[in-house]
C-alpha cells in the first residue's frame, strides 16, 4: 500500500515539471497566432450572429422529423458571442500556455448549445493540438487530452451533430492527438540530437586547440634549447676569435673551428627536430639535403651519453666544467634522458651567456628510485644581458610531464645551482 501511496506521489510531483524546454516565441509566432484567433474570431461570430433564433428541422428517420431551435434574442446573442470570443480569443495563448487553452476551450465548448457546437468546436480541435505539440508538460498532456475528448464526444447527442455521428470526434482527434504527441517527441529528439552535435563539435574544436597550443609549446621548447646553447657559444668563440685574431691567428683559427663545429651542430639538432614535425619518409627522401647525409637525418634524441660531447663543447667556448656521474647507470627511456640532457644543456648556456669567467660542475647521480641532475657554477663577471626566464619555464614543463622537480637559486658562496630531480620508476 505504501508502494502504491508512493507512486502516486511521484506521478503526481512529476505532472507537474516539464520535460522539456517552456516555449519561447518569436514575434512571427506571436503574430500568427493572434491573427489565427482573430481570423476564427470573427468567422464564428457571424456564424452566431447569423443563426440567432434559426429554427433548423432535421430528419431523423424517412417522416420523422425533429425541430431544433437555436438561441434567440438579445440573450442568446450575447451568448453565442461571449463563447466564440472566449474560444477563438483563447488560441492567442495557444503555444505558450497550451493545457490552460486546452482547459478553457473545453469549458467553453460544453456551455455550448448543441444547435451551435461549430461555435467553439474547430477552436477546440485547435487547441488539442497545440496541447499535444507544445506542452511541456508530458504527464500533464497525456491525462487531460484523454478527458477533454471524452467529455466533447459525449457531450454531442444524434440529433444536432456537429459531425455525422456522436463519436466521429473521437475518431478524428484521438489519431490527430497520437500524430501530434509523435511530432513532438520528434522534434524534441532532433533538437536533442543537434544540441549533443553542437556540444561534440565544441569539444572537439576546444581538444584540437589545446593540442596544437600543447604541441606549438613543445616546438618552442626543442627549439629554444637546441638555439640556445649552440648560438650562445658560436658568438663566444666568435667573440673570441675576433679579439686575438690580430695578436693570435693560430688561435683564432681553432675559435673560428669551434664556431663552425657549433653551427654543424646547432644545424644537426635543428634538422632533427623539423623531422619530427613533417609526416613519415618526408624530407628523408629526393629532396633531402645531400650534404646532411643518412646519419645526420636519423640521428637519435640526445641522451645522458652525449653529456662528454656537450661538456667538451662548452670547455671548447672557455668555461672550464666538470662532469661527475655517480651510482650504477641504468637503461632511462628516452624521454627522461632527453630531459636530463636539456637541463644540462640550459644550465651550461646560462653559465656561459651570464657568468663570464666562472666555473661549472655537472654532477650526475643514479639513485634507486630517482635521477639527480644538477649543475652549479662558481659565478662570474655579468655577460649578456638578463634573460626573460623562458628556458627555465620550459625546463620546468618538460619535468612535469615525468613528474619532476626543478629547483634553481643563488648559491650562499657566490654563483648558481640548477637541480633536477626525476622519479624513476622501480622494477
Amino acid at each position: 500500500m505504501e508502494r502504491l501511496r508512493a507512486l502516486a506521489r511521484e506521478a503526481i510531483r512529476d505532472a507537474g515539471s516539464p520535460v522539456g524546454p517552456l516555449p519561447r516565441l518569436g514575434r512571427r509566432a506571436w503574430q500568427f497566432d493572434i491573427l489565427l484567433a482573430l481570423a476564427l474570431g470573427i468567422t464564428t461570430v457571424y456564424y452566431g450572429i447569423d443563426n440567432v433564433g434559426a429554427v433548423v428541422v432535421r430528419q431523423i428517420a424517412p417522416g420523422v422529423e425533429h425541430v431544433v431551435p437555436r438561441p434567440s434574442g438579445p440573450g442568446g446573442l450575447a451568448l453565442m458571442v461571449t463563447l466564440a470570443v472566449i474560444a477563438s480569443g483563447a488560441l492567442a495563448l495557444r503555444r505558450r500556455y497550451p493545457l490552460a487553452v486546452l482547459c478553457v476551450v473545453t469549458a467553453a465548448v460544453l456551455a455550448t448549445p448543441h444547435s451551435v457546437l461549430r461555435l467553439t468546436f474547430y477552436a477546440f480541435v485547435i487547441a488539442v493540438y497545440s496541447a499535444a505539440v507544445h506542452s511541456p508538460y508530458r504527464v500533464a498532456t497525456f491525462a487531460a487530452l484523454p478527458v477533454s475528448v471524452l467529455l466533447v464526444g459525449a457531450s454531442g447527442n444524434s440529433v444536432t451533430p456537429i459531425v455525422p455521428y456522436q463519436y466521429v470526434a473521437l475518431l478524428i482527434l484521438g489519431p490527430m492527438a497520437g500524430a501530434a504527441l509523435g511530432l513532438r517527441n520528434w522534434k524534441l529528439q532532433s533538437e536533442e540530437g543537434r544540441s549533443r552535435l553542437s556540444r561534440l563539435e565544441r569539444d572537439q574544436a576546444e581538444a584540437l586547440r589545446r593540442a596544437v597550443e600543447h604541441e606549438r609549446a613543445r616546438i618552442a621548447r626543442e627549439l629554444h634549447d637546441v638555439v640556445t646553447h649552440n648560438v650562445s657559444v658560436m658568438i663566444i668563440q666568435a667573440g673570441a676569435a675576433r679579439t686575438i685574431m690580430r695578436t693570435s691567428p693560430a688561435r683564432a683559427g681553432e675559435a673560428l673551428l669551434a664556431v663552425e663545429a657549433g653551427g654543424r651542430a646547432a644545424m644537426t639538432e635543428l634538422r632533427h627536430v623539423m623531422g619530427l614535425l613533417t609526416a613519415d619518409g618526408e624530407g628523408a627522401g629526393e629532396g633531402a639535403d645531400p650534404a646532411a647525409g643518412t646519419g645526420t637525418q636519423l640521428a637519435p634524441q640526445p641522451g645522458l651519453d652525449q653529456l662528454g660531447t656537450l661538456v667538451a663543447r662548452v670547455r671548447g667556448a672557455g668555461l672550464p666544467v666538470a662532469l661527475k656521474v655517480t651510482g650504477p647507470p641504468c637503461p632511462l627511456p628516452l624521454g627522461v634522458e632527453l630531459a636530463a640532457y636539456r637541463v644540462v644543456q640550459e644550465a651550461l648556456t646560462n653559465t656561459v651567456k651570464h657568468a663570464s669567467g666562472a666555473t661549472a660542475a655537472v654532477t650526475v647521480a643514479y639513485g634507486a628510485d630517482r635521477l639527480r641532475v644538477e649543475v652549479t657554477d662558481t659565478g662570474g663577471q655579468a655577460g649578456a644581458v638578463a634573460g626573460n626566464g623562458r628556458g627555465l619555464i620550459g625546463l620546468r614543463e618538460r619535468l612535469a610531464l615525468y613528474d619532476g622537480t626543478l629547483n634553481t637559486g643563488r648559491l650562499l658562496t657566490g654563483g648558481y645551482r640548477v637541480e633536477a630531480l626525476i622519479p624513476l620508476e622501480t622494477p
